[in-house]
């Protein structure tokens, strides 16, 4: 508790808190002792309030646009709502039409929607003042002056603390990543779970894609700036070595039905390859720490200690069954040994560069480099594409527009002592997804109930007005550093310090407690329910977007694995970058399906066969990421004939999965009548190798490599292809299932 405490204080999250407070307290501060006028100060924390949503890591580039694109907005729309604020008529058709247009914002994609959130608040905000005693464009201005002070010291707390934000991101993919080894080892041994894990797989899954995004936008960006300078290198290394150990980890050379009959009664076999990997994924953590200085770098030598005994389990299991009938478990749990044994290798190679330790590992050209940006889609064709009610960023859209108006209607019609207290309440809280909206409405509600009790203990236990600024000035950076941990948390915090800012000028403080809790209860219910019952947007009905995406990126991927294998050498960069969009894209599947999972059980159409696509596409990716790294790390031998008669195959397979999930009108079948003497030829070869090498054990050849290297080398290629070709078969089942009741 106590180490996770420390650990916030030293956080990013906790010094953008620090840079938001400081922000927003000095000029409050000049301005009462400098002009006498807390009304200048005020305009000016609101600017920095309105900016700093949109300081969120990425790139230095396009944190700066999107803080100086968030100042020109709020203050172009302070200066709009000020002028129209006393006109109601004129005021209603504009709050509609630009809440609509401002929410719209968001089709092109998150730090879009962080521009968006501005502008709302910006909106809201504006009816604060009474403009007849406040001169509009003085604080509209002053707002702008607000967002380019905080500008400037972002800008400043990036010279400062140049290492903190990829840090940061570092530890937090570590952390996740090792969170994802010890769930992965958790399914070798626990067969009545593995559902409920795979479920906390595809979230983690989802977690560190975006980590990865971040970082590599970062780090490469970075280097395109500042060129191949030894610190972005050394970033450079450990984030190649952090998406190997994902990759690593995601591949799956083990058909766990298969595994649980052959190793029934040889349990203790597994045992040891989950204490394998618990104790890589302890020493993940523990580079964590040293990233954090919170331990200096030391060797494991546990790690060396178990492979040697996995390999004499290897031995004694060969011994036990005997051969020929051990042949295949052997070489299953040899293939296992050797995907860990890599495992260990890659955090062994994030060790050396920390130790400053110079490899000759290649580094990605600059050219190269920008082709594994992730480019933000700005086309205004987006706009006119998004513009109907398939999209669910113009029903969510509309439906903040309306409910922002009724919202507005209910505060003027009961004469609340603070109307715009629902309206914000409504922008924080309404997302497109029922769900996510859902969970942060119980949050705000929550957090919301258990600051106005927190704060009415502090009033009455103290009518002290500085001791009412001192808890402000300490909740601000609180409430901002935990919007994106604990929203929560985060939301009792935010209710602490608005109490306390107003009792400071406000004598009956309680009053302000009530119509707190009481607006909120509001703007929650009004956005809960208008995402229930006001143009909807369930799961269910934009997922085959994401299902036919996943489809074609493993696909794609597929045919770049195939194109390896035949022509060897080094990796391409073509080869990568299909493997990143085929992992981007199984991770949007994943946080659909979660999101889906989360709307009411009766808009959950065919949960099942949903679920069912989605586990077969992350199987397939598994799969196929084991097959791929396998050729990437091991000498392989001439392709046959019937290696590419397999992926043909399953290729086709794939696309006619996409047809049907598609509804395509042009869906054929295909043809497999080679299939089954490829399968026959891998089979028959596989026998010859294993009379072979039974033969080269009969006449004291046992230490002979080839004929064993090429056997694990047939066992695992065929073993995965054959697998990928039944699940690309049961991709077309629950594709036809799924086609037929939606």
């Amino acid at each position: 508790m106590i180490e996770t405490v420390i650990r916030f204080f030293k956080s990013l999250d906790f010094l953008k808190g620090i840079v938001l407070a400081v922000a927003m307290l000095i000029p409050v501060f000049l301005s009462i002792y400098i002009f006498e006028d807390i009304s200048i100060g005020f305009s000016i924390a609101l600017g920095v309030l309105f900016c700093s949503p949109t300081d969120v890591p990425g790139s230095n580039k396009h944190v700066f646009f999107g803080i100086l694109i968030a100042t020109f907005l709020s203050f172009g729309l302070t200066l709009l709502f000020g002028t129209v604020a006393n006109t109601l008529w004129l005021l209603l058709p504009l709050l509609g039409i630009f809440v609509f247009l401002v929410s719209y914002i968001s089709v092109f994609g998150f730090r879009a929607s962080l521009i968006s959130f501005v502008g709302l608040l910006a909106i809201v905000l504006s009816f604060i003042h009474d403009y007849s005693e406040v001169s509009l464009l003085l604080h509209a201005s002053l707002i702008a002056l607000g967002g380019l002070w905080y500008l400037s010291l972002t800008y400043l707390k990036s010279i400062l603390f140049t290492k903190i934000q990829v840090d940061q991101l570092f530890i937090k993919t570590i952390e996740k990543t090792v969170e994802y080894l010890r769930i992965r080892s958790e399914l070798l041994g626990d067969s009545d779970n593995r559902k409920d894990l795979q479920h906390k797989l595809f979230e983690l899954q989802i977690e560190i894609n975006e980590h990865h995004e971040t970082l590599r936008e970062i780090i490469l960006a970075s280097r395109n700036k500042s060129g191949s300078s030894n610190r972005t290198r050394r970033q450079q290394l450990i984030f190649t070595e952090l998406v190997d150990i994902l990759e690593l980890a995601i591949a799956n050379p083990v058909d766990y039905e298969k595994f649980d009959v052959v190793f029934k009664k040889h349990k203790e076999k597994i045992a040891e390859f989950k204490m394998l990997v618990f104790e890589i994924a302890n020493q993940l953590e523990h580079i964590s720490k040293v990233i954090r200085k919170e331990e200096k770098l030391k060797e494991n030598t546990k790690i060396p200690e178990i492979l040697r005994n996995i390999d004499r389990h290897i031995d004694y299991y060969r011994i036990l069954v005997g051969l020929p009938k051990a042949r295949v478990g052997a070489l299953m749990l040899l293939n296992l040994k050797n995907y860990q044994e890599k495992q260990a290798q890659n955090v062994t190679a994030i060790e050396r560069v920390l130790n400053n330790y110079r490899k000759n590992d290649e580094i990605l050209s600059s050219r190269e480099a920008n082709r594994f940006i992730t480019p933000q889609d700005y086309d205004l064709k987006k706009l006119t594409e998004n513009f109907s009610f398939n999209s669910p960023i113009f029903k969510h859209s509309l439906r903040l527009a309306v409910v922002v108006l009724l919202g507005f209607a209910i505060g003027k019609s009961f004469s609340m002592q603070n109307p715009y207290w629902i309206l914000l309440t409504v922008i924080i809280i309404m997302r497109p997804s029922f769900g996510l909206t859902k969970s942060r409405s119980i949050h705000r509600v929550v957090g919301t109930l258990i600051g106005a009790a927190i704060s009415t203990v502090i009033i009455l236990i103290t009518q002290n007005t500085i001791v009412y600024g001192i808890v402000a000035a300490i909740s601000l950076p609180l409430a901002y550093s935990l919007v994106q941990l604990n929203f929560r948390n985060a939301a009792v915090f935010v209710t602490i310090n608005v109490i306390f800012v107003y009792a400071i000028f406000e004598p009956n403080i309680l009053s302000v407690v009530q119509y707190r809790i009481v607006d909120t209860l509001i703007g929650a219910s009004l956005a809960f329910a208008s995402n229930y019952f006001l143009w909807p947007t369930w799961q269910f009905q934009n997922i085959s977007e994401n299902f036919s995406k996943a489809i074609t990126s493993n696909q794609n991927f597929l045919k770049q694995v195939a194109v390896f294998y035949r022509e060897k050498g080094e990796v391409s960069t073509v080869y990568k970058l299909s493997r990143k969009e085929a992992f981007l894209n199984i991770g949007d599947l994943n946080a659909a399906f979660q999101r889906m999972s989360q709307d009411p059980k009766s808009k959950q159409v065919e949960l099942s066969t949903i679920y069912e696509i989605v586990v077969f596409n992350n199987t397939f990716l598994s799969s196929l990421t084991a097959l791929g790294t396998f050729i990437k790390n091991n000498k392989t031998s001439e392709v046959p004939e019937e290696f590419n008669i397999y992926v043909e195959n399953i290729c086709s397979n794939l696309e006619l999965a996409k047809q049907v999930l598609e509804k395509s009108e042009a869906v054929k079948e295909v043809n497999s009548t080679n299939l089954k003497d490829a399968e026959n030829l891998y089979d028959t070869f596989f026998e010859n190798l294993s009379k072979k090498r039974d033969h080269e054990i009969a006449f004291g050849e046992e230490h002979s490599m080839t004929t064993r290297v090429k056997l694990r080398e047939t066992l695992l290629i065929s073993e995965q292809l054959k697998w990928l070709y039944n699940l690309s078969e049961k991709l077309i089942a629950s594709a036809k299932k799924y086609n037929s009741t939606v």
